[in-house]
């Protein structure tokens, strides 16, 4: 069993019965192929939640600090997530990030950057656009809707796979597919909250 299955298995055990964590339409998840996940951030939590609640394996960017803690930055490795410098235009994560999604696995990130201090959907980063664009990967939008309070339900939706060809066509910025990617995550807050 790999590290990624046993932290999976583990934090489902810890998490699950505490949070009451329900995930919806793990069935819109592309079984193979590259996908970039982009979900809205309103806890530590989510990216070791959404991670286990995702029905692949999941490679995330973290934020260069998370690194640097010693048993953290080991485990992270481990289990496949990279660093990315905030605030910069990291070349050596955009060039990871790509390759994570060129060998047809799938992405994660919060394009928001850092966690909702309110709960409300903040703007997202270009990166997410980026990615989406110079990639062949479908995005899949994500949202989760807490709060993380014991035994109050977490709850994690995946929506409908968004197809970015048409907007590649078309030839968007990054910042216009970000906008795009803010608004699918957006409707599946509306819609479930």
């Amino acid at each position: 069993m790999s590290l990624y299955n046993f932290g999976k298995g583990l934090i489902l055990t810890l998490f699950k019965p505490v949070y009451r964590m329900k995930v919806h339409g793990k069935e819109n998840f592309p079984k193979t192929g590259a996908v970039l996940l982009c979900s809205n951030h309103i806890d530590n939590l989510d990216p070791p939640i959404v991670g286990a609640c995702t029905p692949r394996k999941v490679h995330f960017m973290a934020k260069e600090e998370l690194f640097k803690i010693p048993v953290l930055g080991k485990i992270l490795d481990n289990v496949g997530a990279f660093p990315v410098k905030r605030g910069l235009s990291d070349r050596e994560a955009l060039r990871k990030g790509l390759k994570v999604l060129k060998d047809g696995e799938v992405l994660g990130l919060f394009p928001e950057g850092t966690r909702s201090k309110d709960g409300k959907l903040g703007k997202g980063l270009a990166g997410a656009g980026f990615f989406a664009l110079r990639s062949d990967a479908v995005v899949m939008p994500c949202a989760v809707i807490g709060p993380y309070k014991p035994f109050r339900r977490v709850h994690i939706y995946f929506g409908k796979p968004l197809n970015v060809n048409e907007y590649r066509e078309k030839k968007v910025s990054a910042d216009e597919m970000t906008l795009v990617i803010m608004n699918q995550i957006g409707e599946l807050l509306e819609k479930h909250r």
